[in-house]
């Protein structure tokens, strides 16, 4: 992932600092009289919880005193943990939270919970709230230092601003984490955090944490307690009705609308066997996408694009099955008749298994300096997917992975195994040795090109050094010519290649508005099998945190690239910036200048790229999210391409649980047909959709989605915006608990 695209909430838990201190157990207290989740700290509701101070600045702080006062609260009665916090502010009116959907509250003040339930140091569960009660859950992997907020379970929470600050009440169940089971007393890391986003964004946390250590969950305090602690063998049911009604067209062709109506019935299941082993199973599942992808122009490009998992089945416990390399992508199985997966640890043993059908069979063919999507029509696929990973000692591991997809003459199967070492604290190494096997029937053959079988290698190895003041990093990976993970995202194969690179970052005085600033840079070789050079990369940028959450980062980038081959070479400038005017805003942009290699026609242009966003935030209910893309690339012979994207998101959020949402994206393309090889490609082509959804979700799990969405596009041949296609639907779903 480029720098320009990190989040901000990936950046919040790796704060630290000078000295690593010696780790505090908290001891929580079993009680039978349970508070109310109503955002109000009553009279002797919580005197027998265990209370936290978050005393240390973590960031933009080094471990400096926190400025202002949180106290966190927790006990648990064998079925609930329970949290409370008072978030005191000397002037609440800056106080920023806002009603909106769950898991969009990380630009907002909010507090809660890191907990490590196996006490493993690799992997936890995220828990936070903000001022009005919105939850945020995300999963944590701190081997691979990954944060996924597309996970979510059931947890009850709520909030509110006071004349002193805020109040958040938190009650999370048991079932809704895993833990080791059969133990008389539960020994969990745990770290309380609060976020206050001012001219700064602070981190209060109850623990220090060091800049010097590689890790997070390997610095936070611990909790004990939680005597004999058992969720029972509880099973969730969630049964789903979906309904669609569509027209659809080829407008170039003049073809009248055709209509199609679906509706289907499946069901979820999610049985815990045991605390720490989770078996979920769906039948005849509705796995359609609900809210639109986040637009992106495919335009003078040569490899595929990637989109994120979003649907439920796959993402709980899907950290069960990272390793170094995306060998498994669950998108990849499109539309399955059912599946089967079973995750879960038992002391340092960590185990995941997929088992699904898919009707729909599609995958990437990979090459040097392309990608290729191939379709095998009316073809089902058997998918089993296997990921076994043991620890060894404080942080290190040790791991195995299978996938396999096949039918008839169709085949491919991929084994890996992958490793990563601490040596230090800051310093560590991760390897991963893969295999695959393909057998490929005659359509792949003939569109592809590729042999009847296929088998290949590949290596991955990197090295990686973490202080406070500076990093280092090298890498190596070679890719074999056919190496193929068709359950994965590789979407280039047939390279070498070797990274060297680094930073180095000062840091402010306390109270500065200028809280840090660096650099940081690497040098990469990339050749194919034979020997010859793709690409050979130097670069180095600069980067600053100012006032008003002020982020920039800028450089240049000299490259010499290979395209059909010839090699070119490319000097270019990119700066990306972001900042909050006030409380109820955020903008930035990226650009990116200089020389870009035509792919179409083998020659040098020169780039012009922006991509603004704006964030608004109009009062408490309504947010506006606007971003676009204006791309062109200018060739000796004049412009050769002029495109724009728009994706306009805005939403009114009745309360926690209603909200109304309407997304608008277009995609304009202006190209010079004189230009191109292919004289017969439209001189114009545009796009636009519509997608219109009202929700209302209980949990994340029982919930209500009506919605309606069209798409329009516009040729040469058609003169001017014609609708294509238009959708109503709704899908209805409930968890019964058991």
């Amino acid at each position: 992932m480029s720098w320009r695209n990190s989040t901000l909430i990936g950046a919040l838990f790796f704060i630290s600092f000078n000295a690593v201190a010696e780790k505090k157990h908290y001891q929580i207290p079993r009680v039978t009289d349970v508070p109310v989740i109503d955002a109000v700290i009553s009279e002797g509701e919580w005197d027998k919880a265990e209370v936290v101070e978050l005393v240390y600045d973590t960031s933009p702080g080094d471990n400096t005193p926190s400025i202002v006062k949180t106290t966190a609260y927790m006990m648990e009665d064998g079925e609930f943990i329970y949290f409370a916090f008072r978030a005191d502010d000397p002037d609440p009116k800056k106080i920023q939270g806002f009603l909106k959907d769950r898991d969009s509250i990380f630009q907002d003040d909010f507090v809660g919970v890191i907990i490590d339930t196996f006490n493993d140091e690799r992997r936890g569960f995220e828990f936070f709230v903000n001022p009005l009660g919105v939850q945020g859950d995300l999963t944590r992997d701190d081997v691979r230092f990954n944060e996924d907020s597309s996970w979510d379970t059931v947890w009850e929470s709520a909030g509110q601003i006071t004349k002193s600050g805020y109040i958040v009440e938190m009650a999370i169940p048991f079932r809704a984490v895993r833990f080791p089971s059969g133990l008389e007393e539960q020994t969990w890391g745990i770290n309380f955090l609060r976020i206050y986003p001012r001219e700064s964004r602070m981190v209060f946390s109850d623990s220090p944490n060091s800049r010097d250590r590689d890790c997070s969950l390997c610095q936070i305090y611990k909790v004990k307690g939680m005597p004999n602690l058992e969720t029972g063998n509880n099973l969730d049911v969630t049964p789903t009705l979906t309904y669609s009604n569509s027209e659809s067209r080829d407008v170039e062709a003049g073809t009248d609308w055709e209509n199609e109506s679906n509706a289907d019935v499946g069901v979820d299941f999610r049985w815990a066997v045991t605390e720490d082993w989770i078996l979920n199973a769906t039948v005849n599942p509705d796995f359609s996408q609900i809210e639109a992808d986040s637009g992106q122009l495919d335009i003078n490009s040569t490899f595929s694009l990637f989109y994120p998992e979003a649907r439920p089945f796959f993402l709980d416990g899907a950290d069960y099955f990272n390793s170094t390399n995306r060998l498994v992508h669950t998108r990849n199985i499109a539309d399955p008749v059912y599946g089967l997966k079973l995750s879960g640890k038992s002391d340092v043993h960590s185990t995941g298994i997929i088992v699904s059908r898919d009707n729909n069979t599609s995958f990437l063919i990979p090459g040097s300096e392309s990608s290729d999507i191939a379709v095998i029509d009316d073809f089902d696929t058997d998918i089993f997917i296997g990921r076994y990973q043991r620890d060894i000692g404080e942080k290190s591991n040790i791991g195995g992975l299978i996938t396999r997809r096949t039918n008839g003459d169709y085949e491919n199967t991929v084994s890996a195994i992958d490793g990563k070492y601490y040596f230090t604290d800051s310093d560590s190494v991760e390897v991963q040795y893969m295999h695959s096997e393909s057998s490929n029937p005659q359509q792949i053959q003939d569109e592809f090109g590729v042999a009847e079988k296929q088998s290949d290698d590949a290596y991955s190895l990197r090295y990686r050094r973490s202080t406070r003041n500076y990093g280092l990093r090298a890498a190596y990976n070679d890719f074999g010519k056919d190496f193929r993970a068709d359950m994965g995202f590789i979407s280039r194969v047939n390279y070498k290649k070797v990274v060297l690179g680094g930073n180095y970052t000062w840091y402010g005085e306390e109270g500065s508005d200028w809280t840090r600033w660096g650099f940081f840079g690497d040098w990469d070789r990339t050749e194919d099998q034979d020997g010859k050079l793709l690409e050979e990369e130097s670069e180095l940028h600069f980067n600053l945190h100012g006032p008003m959450q002020f982020i920039t980062r800028f450089g240049i980038v000299s490259r010499d690239r290979s395209n059909n081959d010839q090699l070119f070479h490319e000097d270019r400038f990119m700066m990306f910036f972001r900042f909050k005017p006030n409380h109820h805003m955020t903008i930035g942009n990226f650009m990116l200048v200089g020389d870009e290699i035509d792919v179409e026609n083998s020659q040098l242009g020169k780039i012009k790229l922006y991509e603004p966003f704006v964030n608004w935030q109009v009062g408490k209910h309504f947010n506006i999210r606007l971003s676009a893309t204006q791309m062109n690339l200018d060739i000796p012979g004049g412009e050769l391409f002029n495109a724009k994207l728009f994706d306009s998101r805005m939403a009114y959020q009745f309360n926690i649980r209603s909200r109304l949402s309407l997304t608008l994206q277009t995609i304009d393309i202006e190209r010079n047909p004189t230009l191109y090889n292919d004289q017969t490609i439209d001189k114009h082509y545009q796009s636009f959709g519509t997608q219109l959804i009202y929700s209302y979700k209980i949990n994340p799990l029982s919930l209500v989605y009506l919605g309606y969405s069209d798409n329009a596009i516009d040729t040469d041949n058609i003169g001017s915006l014609e609708k294509t296609d238009k959708t109503i639907f709704a899908k209805f779903s409930y968890t019964w608990q058991y």
